[in-house]
């Protein structure tokens, strides 16, 4: 199962994240964070909110009515390798 195992904020709404297989990435949320129309995540919109994730059983939160799965995350920060194409098609992102 994967699992983060350390994350970074970064500017932009962006997260340097490790993952329990070794693998490390960036992952870009701004499209998420500045959507429109606003969505729950809306509330990351300020950078302070933003910088106040945190690792909560292998999953990336902000409170514990908001996180995002590591498979979602590790998407983003993979989605351009061609060797992962059929994992991501498995979990229903492409």
């Amino acid at each position: 199962m994967l699992k983060l195992v350390d994350v970074q904020p970064l500017a932009a709404y962006r997260l340097q994240l490790q993952f329990s297989d070794g693998r490390s990435g960036m992952a870009d949320l701004s499209e998420l964070v500045t959507a429109a129309p606003a969505t729950v995540f809306s509330s990351l919109r300020s950078p302070e909110a933003f910088q106040r994730c945190h690792i909560e059983q292998g999953a990336l939160n902000w409170s514990s009515e908001l996180d995002l799965a590591p498979e979602y995350l590790y998407f983003l920060s993979f989605r351009d390798d061609p060797t992962l194409t059929s994992l991501f098609k498995t979990w229903g992102y492409l």
